[in-house]
């Protein structure tokens, strides 16, 4: 085998060639976000205060002590990255390298330790080009890479923890919403629950943070909202929705989104967008989106569109604002006039409640840089090399 991934001692125990996946996904596999996973996984372990044994190895579950502290005080992080087919069929990792700053940055905040760029991308290289055969060819699709390290010292004492796995698996996956890019979505706008605290781990892709949102996500999912749009711990600003970050459009084409905070993740995505500004005709800033400001733009006609910004969804359009009748900030705005009522339910329609003209702009760019159909700025794609032979 050749390995040039800078993991010197990198292990491969593979499952026997036969039974490797031999072909391309048809678009009848392809599953939806995240349910589908490919062959192997990567495994490294913290032991002694180095990272040790880098391993690919096959997909299988892992073994872990019941008193392991991740499973009692949650301390564990996780990146979300992708990787795409382009028509030279190879395939590019799109800003892996931020990914691997912001792991390490959220280590930080956890009290769990960092882990070498070199290690982080190696890991992902590697990976990718043993498994590349899933890497999914439809349009729409892609390959999540899902980075999760987690504490395994076995005790019940409040501390963290001193040893550690990270593992790396690979999902073939199709749009995060269903009905895709074209469909656009509802957003919960909640004043009762919050994702994060300030002063927090708002900064951290914490699991904590994901487990905070699923009691108001749910509560959203009944009401028919894809995701919770979360404000700041003073009901004053906006935030993110926790899977995304948040952004809104004037009538004048320029795209607003909150400053990271200790209660807004610095999405890769995000920060991508913004570092477009001024380039192929986007105008993008970030600056405080006050509540009552967004309320009264998208009542005015000066906000005209609304959308998401992640990894997994990549840019999603926001065509309704809804709020739970239950919530006092949605009995305030009724009273002052300032929702309509659609299906019994408090809701901002935002512009004529479809996807936009500057969010489908922005979105062709984007995707048209993950496809290299559009040339990327310096250093955002790296190509996975075909190390790999068996």
């Amino acid at each position: 085998m050749v390995n040039s991934y800078n993991l010197e001692d990198l292990a491969y125990h593979l499952k026997p060639k036969a039974e490797r996946r031999q072909k391309p996904l048809e678009d009848g596999e392809l599953k939806s976000f995240g349910k589908m996973f490919t062959d192997h996984m990567f495994l490294i372990n913290y032991i002694g205060g180095q990272w040790i044994n880098p391993r690919i190895v096959p997909l299988q579950p892992l073994q872990i002590h019941p008193a392991a502290k991740v499973l009692h005080y949650a301390q564990t992080l996780f990146e979300g990255i992708k990787a795409y087919m382009h028509p030279d069929d190879e395939v590019y990792l799109f800003r892996a390298d931020m990914n691997a700053n912001r792991l390490n940055n959220s280590g930080n905040i956890l009290c769990m330790p960092n882990i070498p760029l070199e290690v982080q991308l190696a890991a992902y290289h590697a990976l990718i080009d043993v498994d590349r055969i899933w890497v999914p060819r439809q349009e729409d699709a892609s390959l999540y890479v899902r980075p999760n390290m987690f504490a395994t010292q076995a005790e019940f004492g409040v501390a963290p923890s001193t040893t550690y796995t990270l593992c790396v698996t690979l999902s073939p996956s199709g749009s995060y919403y269903p009905g895709g890019f074209n469909s656009p979505v509802k957003l919960l706008l909640t004043s009762i629950y919050h994702r994060v605290a300030k002063s927090g781990t708002g900064q951290a892709k914490a699991g904590g943070n994901y487990a905070a949102s699923l009691r108001p996500l749910e509560i959203g999912r009944k009401l028919g909202s894809k995701q919770v749009l979360f404000l700041d711990s003073l009901c004053e600003s906006i935030t993110e929705t926790g899977a995304m970050n948040f952004a809104t459009i004037n009538a004048n084409g320029q795209i607003v989104t909150p400053p990271f905070t200790d209660e807004v993740l610095a999405g890769i995505t995000a920060t991508s967008v913004l570092e477009l500004d001024g380039k192929h005709g986007l105008k993008v800033t970030q600056k405080p989106i006050r509540l009552d400001e967004m309320v009264d733009g998208i009542n005015s006609g000066t906000i005209t569109e609304a959308n998401g910004f992640g990894t997994a969804a990549v840019i999603s359009s926001v065509g309704r604002i809804i709020l739970d009748p239950k919530d006092p900030l949605a009995k305030k705005l009724m009273q002052e006039g300032k929702v309509t009522i659609e299906d019994e339910q408090p809701t901002l329609k935002i512009g004529n409640g479809e996807v936009g003209e500057v969010t489908r702009h922005l979105y062709d760019i984007l995707t048209g840089i993950h496809r290299g159909r559009i040339k990327a700025p310096e250093g955002w794609l790296k190509k996975v090399e075909r190390n790999f032979s068996d």
